[in-house]
C-alpha cells in the first residue's frame, strides 16, 4: 500500500511527464489567434484544470462512465488546426458550441463503437502499440534538441541536457529500489532541471510574472453558438481521437498485465464525451487518452489507479494556481526529451512483446504488422505528404496511429483468414 506521500510524488510525475504536451496546444491555438496575455493564461489554466477534471472521471469509474484504468486525459493535437480554422473564419463562440455538441455525439456513439472492438485482435493491438511508441519518438528527439523552431535547436547544451537526464533515469531504474526506482523519472527531470539552471537556460520569470488564482469559468470566451459545419468537423475530429484512445487503452491494459474489456472502453470514451463536453463549457479543448503516461506506466511498473487519481487532482490545483502551473514550465525541452526517450521507447517495446504472441508466419499476420507500422510511422514522420488531400482525409492520415491502426483493422479483414476473438490484451501468465 502506497503512503499518500508516495503517491502524491508518483501522481507529480505523472503530471510532469504530460505537462508539455498539455500546455503546447493552448500556447499554438492561443498564439494563431492573437489572443491577449489575459486570456492566453486563462486558456492554459481552464485546460490544465478540465484535465484533472477528465483524468478523474476516466479513473474512478461509474456504471456508464470511466474505464477504471490508470489513464490521463489531455487535450488532442488532432484539434488544434480544426480550432483555428473554425475561429478565424467565425470565433470562439462557434468553436465552443461545436465542441460541447461534439462531446455528446461521443457519449452517444460509444456504444455503437464498441461493438467494432472484434475487429481488434492481437495482431492489430500489437501493431498499434509499436506505433503509439514509435510515432512519439521524433515528439522525443525533437524536444532533446531543444524544441521544434526554438532558436537553439540542436546545440550541444542542449543534446547534453537530455543525456544527463536520460543517463539519471536509467542509473536510477537499474541501481534503485522500490519507490526510489519508481520515480526515476521524476528524479531524471529534476536532475536535468538543475544542471540546466547552471548551464543558464531555465528560465523563472514566467513564474514571477504569474497570477496566484485562476477560477475557470463557463463560457469565457462568450455563449456558444452553432454553425453545422463546425459540428460536424469537431465530430470528425473526435471520431479521430476515440481510435487513439483504443489503441492507449490496449497498451495500458499491456503496461499493467490485464484484459482491457470492450465494456471497459465504451465507458473510457464515453467519459472522455462528458470531458469533452466539459472542455466545451469552460472554453478549454476537446480530450483525449494521453500516450505519454503509457510508457511511464511500463517503466516504473506501478499501476494503481490512486496515483494517477493524485495526478488529476494536481492538474486541478494547477488549473487554480497558475503560478504553480508556470513553476512547472521552467524545465527545458531537451530535459523532457530525454526523459521521453525511455518512455516512448518503453510503449514500442511493449507493442513488439505484443506482436511475439502473435505467429507471424500465418495468416498474412507479417503484412498486417509490416504494412501497419509502415504507413502509421511514414506519416507521423513525413505529414505534410498528405497536404494536397481534402480536409477529412488529411485529418486522418496525418494522424499516424490513426492512419496505421486503420492499416491494420482493414488488412485483418482483408488477409487473414480466421481472426482471433480476443478484442484485448491478454495477460502475462
Amino acid at each position: 500500500m502506497l503512503s499518500k506521500q508516495r503517491v502524491f510524488a508518483l501522481g507529480l510525475q505523472h503530471v510532469l511527464a504530460m505537462y508539455a504536451g498539455a500546455v503546447v496546444v493552448p500556447l499554438i491555438v492561443g498564439g494563431a489567434l492573437q489572443l491577449s496575455a489575459a486570456q492566453m493564461a486563462y486558456l492554459i489554466a481552464a485546460d490544465l484544470f478540465t484535465c484533472g477534471i477528465a483524468t478523474n472521471l476516466q479513473t474512478m469509474g461509474t456504471k456508464y462512465f470511466g474505464s477504471r484504468l490508470p489513464v490521463v486525459l489531455g487535450c488532442t493535437f488532432t484539434a488544434v488546426g480544426p480550432i483555428i480554422a473554425i475561429a478565424s473564419s467565425s470565433n470562439l463562440a462557434t468553436v465552443y458550441g461545436a465542441v460541447i455538441l461534439s462531446g455528446l455525439f461521443v457519449v452517444l456513439a460509444a456504444p455503437l463503437y464498441g461493438k467494432m472492438l472484434k475487429f481488434f485482435p492481437t495482431i492489430v493491438i500489437g501493431s498499434v502499440v509499436t506505433i503509439i511508441g514509435l510515432s512519439l519518438i521524433p515528439v522525443a528527439m525533437n524536444n532533446a534538441a531543444g524544441g521544434q523552431g526554438s532558436p537553439d535547436f540542436g546545440e550541444p547544451r542542449n543534446l547534453l541536457l537530455a543525456v544527463v537526464t536520460l543517463i539519471v533515469i536509467l542509473v536510477v531504474n537499474r541501481l534503485a529500489k522500490g519507490f526510489m526506482r519508481a520515480i526515476s523519472v521524476l528524479i531524471g527531470l529534476a536532475a536535468g532541471t538543475v544542471a540546466g539552471y547552471f548551464m543558464g537556460i531555465v528560465d523563472f520569470s514566467s513564474v514571477g510574472e504569474a497570477s496566484w488564482v485562476s477560477i475557470a469559468q463557463p463560457f469565457y470566451f462568450g455563449v456558444p453558438q452553432i454553425s453545422l459545419t463546425a459540428v460536424i468537423t469537431m465530430i470528425l475530429v473526435n471520431i479521430v481521437s476515440m481510435v487513439e484512445s483504443t489503441g492507449v487503452y490496449l497498451a495500458v491494459g499491456k503496461a499493467t498485465d490485464q484484459k482491457v474489456e470492450p465494456a471497459q472502453i465504451v465507458n473510457g470514451l464515453r467519459s472522455e464525451g462528458l470531458a469533452i463536453t466539459l472542455g466545451g463549457i469552460f472554453n478549454a479543448f476537446p480530450y483525449t487518452a494521453f500516450s505519454q503516461n503509457v510508457g511511464l506506466i511500463s517503466l516504473t511498473k506501478v499501476k494503481s489507479r490512486d496515483v494517477i487519481f493524485a495526478a488529476g487532482g494536481i492538474m486541478v490545483v494547477l488549473g487554480l494556481l497558475p503560478k504553480l502551473a508556470a513553476l512547472t514550465t521552467v524545465i527545458p525541452n531537451a530535459v523532457l526529451g530525454g526523459a521521453m526517450i525511455v518512455m516512448f521507447g518503453s510503449v514500442a517495446a511493449s507493442g513488439i512483446s505484443i506482436l511475439s504472441q502473435v505467429d507471424l508466419r500465418k495468416d498474412g499476420n507479417l503484412l498486417i504488422a509490416a504494412c501497419s507500422i509502415a504507413v502509421g510511422l511514414g506519416s507521423a514522420t513525413l505529414p505534410q505528404m498528405f497536404d494536397q488531400l481534402p480536409d477529412f482525409a488529411k485529418m486522418l492520415l496525418q494522424n499516424g496511429i490513426v492512419s496505421g491502426s486503420l492499416t491494420a483493422i482493414v488488412m485483418n479483414l482483408f488477409i487473414s483468414r480466421k481472426s482471433e476473438a480476443v478484442p484485448a490484451v491478454q495477460p502475462h501468465s
